[in-house]
């Protein structure tokens, strides 16, 4: 199952206001697994940053003016989203702008059907805890260290540890593999499970002389119908 894990940062809070991306940020897992793949970019929002956006992500006009517009950037970022399911910390807020923007370019809006929320994930899994991505770093142990402003993949990248940890730890399918391929019938089964535990030299004892005499003892004390003796 392949899964992006995005964010995106903005020039404000609502594209219906003329508000823009300026930047985007994936990671691919595959399996729940990071593959290592990911998508940046920066973007050029061909309007002015305002100061209250720049107070969070620092991405101020003298930096973004030679970055290219969305409508460059989309081809590679939609190639990139492919199919898979989509995972965002208030997804509502990435998946409104990205729809924004697609727009503009005649792409179509994304599935809501395809969009993972962490932070709904959180208040479900933890009602009346804070829902940050911060406080969620903080619960899970996630180092979240270098996040001094708010950058789209880097937040990606600690809300990739984030979601893991939310669906039930970083390795979440460990172990259910083997038992998924395991054969159909109970003798292929058994000899599957003989063969795996048969061992070329028996381990020793690990218990003393006195400790056999004192549980043979223990187990005679409950008369000829303890369930130790019935294969005895």
């Amino acid at each position: 199952m392949r899964e992006i894990v995005l964010d995106t940062e903005t020039t404000g809070l609502d594209p219906a206001e003329g508000h823009r991306v300026v930047e985007l940020g994936a990671v691919e897992l595959m399996n729940h697994l990071p593959t290592g793949r990911t998508f940046h970019a920066y973007i050029n929002p061909e309007r002015p940053m305002p100061a209250e956006a720049l107070a969070v992500h620092g991405l101020d006009d003298a930096f973004l003016r030679d970055k290219p517009p969305f409508a460059s950037v989309a081809p590679g970022f939609v190639a990139f989203l492919g199919d898979a399911r989509l995972i965002a910390h208030n997804a509502a807020f990435d998946v409104r702008f990205l729809d924004a923007e697609f727009a503009r370019i005649g792409l179509p809006r994304i599935d809501p059907a395809r969009v993972i929320d962490t932070r709904a994930l959180a208040l479900a899994r933890f009602p009346g805890a804070p829902a940050s991505l911060d406080a969620l770093c903080r619960r899970f142990g996630v180092d979240n260290s270098a996040r001094t402003k708010h950058g789209a993949l880097l937040d990606s990248e600690i809300l990739a540890e984030v979601y893991l940890e939310l669906i039930g730890g970083r390795q979440p399918d460990f172990g259910l593999a083997q038992v998924a391929a395991a054969p159909a019938s109970r003798e292929t089964a058994a000899a599957t499970v003989a063969r795996t535990q048969r061992r070329a030299r028996p381990l020793p004892l690990r218990i003393t002389e006195a400790e056999a005499a004192a549980h043979a003892a223990f187990v005679a004390s409950m008369g000829p119908g303890a369930l130790w003796l019935k294969d005895a």
